[in-house]
């Protein structure tokens, strides 16, 4: 189906206090960047939070759910969750810090250079 612009908007307004936060289209859908890490998925108008330690402490209930198929589960964020600016903020900011800082890409023209 594929996720509205409205809702993306929605979400990123939502984490408007979480510095450096971008939402990258992919087939439809969206991924939610901080700080170069990718934190959380948008599908199908719904929020998913990679699972971490330190996003499940946060969460009063869990729900795991796939957010496309042959996914591993994530975090399906509730609506009450998704109202709760300074909640979802501090889960997004938690899971974020809590994710290793994702290596570089070397270019094939580097990798030849080096050789």
């Amino acid at each position: 189906m594929g996720s509205q612009a409205s809702f993306v908007e929605f979400i990123l307004d939502q984490l408007s206090s979480c510095e450096d936060v971008v939402a990258k289209k992919m087939f439809g859908e969206y991924a939610l960047y901080m700080s170069g890490k990718m934190f959380a998925l948008i599908c199908d108008d719904q929020l998913f939070i990679k699972p971490t330690a330190a996003g499940r402490q946060l969460l009063a209930r869990v729900t795991e759910a796939l957010p496309y198929p042959q996914a591993k589960p994530w975090y399906l964020i509730d609506s009450d969750l998704l109202e709760d600016r300074d909640g979802l903020s501090k889960l997004a900011r938690a899971t974020a810090n809590a994710l290793p800082v994702p290596a570089k890409k070397t270019s094939k023209v580097a990798k030849k250079s080096l050789a």
